[in-house]
């Protein structure tokens, strides 16, 4: 296969990872290439929640979870791969300044996903998507997005209350569970929960909202590992989310996530099956993290 066909090849898989697609090929419909990408990295963190749902009486009146795992100030730096070509990078922050929000302080969480410079000439990603989160009950207290795609230009703002478990957004107000997370605020989240008493085989599910819908998610705890990665060997915590067959991926099982198997709960890699090939995105380079990094082995 000629380079020019792989890269056109490599363009088009990218596009069809999208909330909403169309069979027609001369379609402008929106096109959201690197939304499900950055929302993959939101499942390393998921393998955490498999303890937390014993305590669910606390979670559903009024909680508070002690944040033990992330400080202001933390930069994950992460690249995307199709198979052995370098497709993009997503980098995760926790902004150095909290704000305060109807009376709550508030960290300022972003994550950022951009194709690379060597793809913008064919199709130009830039995509945001922040959320003001409460110290105290590590819920989200408001959303935004803003993704850049070639001519393509979208944002949404949404303000939650978690007390009356609605959600208002340009669309008007949306009923949600309480405590619904958004991309960015579960990555989070989920890095606080305690994991040391999750068993082999449990499922467990999160609500995530994106563009006017709450998806209702599940995961499986399936063990430890020790993995290989850019920054040396580190112990990991391994788990799989349930996927929807479509037209990006190939079966219900067909992603794999690693987190650090330490108080930081980095997530370290995600690997999944998509219906043509398959995509890699590995933790590259980390600053400020909270504690020591102690599932790195030296």
């Amino acid at each position: 296969m000629q380079k020019s066909q792989k890269l056109s090849r490599l363009l088009g898989d990218l596009q069809i990872i999208s909330v909403t697609t169309q069979n027609n090929r001369n379609s402008q419909a929106m096109k959201k290439p690197l939304q499900l990408l950055i929302g993959v990295i939101v499942f390393s963190g998921l393998a955490l929640i498999c303890s937390a749902f014993k305590n669910l009486p606390t979670l559903i009146q009024g909680r508070k979870i002690e944040n033990t795992s992330y400080g202001l100030g933390e930069v994950l730096r992460y690249r995307i791969h199709y198979g052995p070509i370098n497709a993009g990078i997503v980098t995760m922050s926790v902004l150095p300044n909290t704000h305060t929000i109807n009376g709550k302080t508030a960290y300022n969480l972003r994550v950022e996903g951009e194709t690379l410079k060597s793809f913008d000439w064919a199709y130009k990603v830039r995509d945001k998507f922040e959320s003001w989160v409460d110290q105290e009950s590590q819920a989200p207290l408001r959303y935004a997005k803003t993704v850049r795609e070639n001519t393509y230009f979208n944002q949404d703002v949404a303000i939650y209350d978690h007390e009356k478990a609605t959600l208002r957004n340009k669309q008007g107000e949306l009923e949600i569970p309480r405590y619904t997370q958004d991309i960015a605020s579960a990555i989070y989240y989920l890095r606080n929960l305690d994991y040391s008493s999750a068993n082999i085989g449990k499922r467990f599910p999160i609500d995530i909202y994106l563009d006017n819908q709450v998806y209702n998610l599940n995961i499986t705890f399936i063990g430890k590992e020790t993995i290989k990665t850019d920054i040396g060997k580190v112990r990991c915590i391994k788990i799989k989310p349930k996927l929807v067959v479509d037209r990006v991926f190939k079966n219900t099982d067909g992603m794999t996530v690693w987190v650090s198997d330490d108080e930081n709960h980095v997530p370290l890699r995600i690997k999944t099956e998509i219906q043509v090939g398959s995509l890699t995105v590995d933790l590259i380079t980390y600053d400020n993290v909270k504690n020591p990094f102690n599932a790195l082995i030296k």
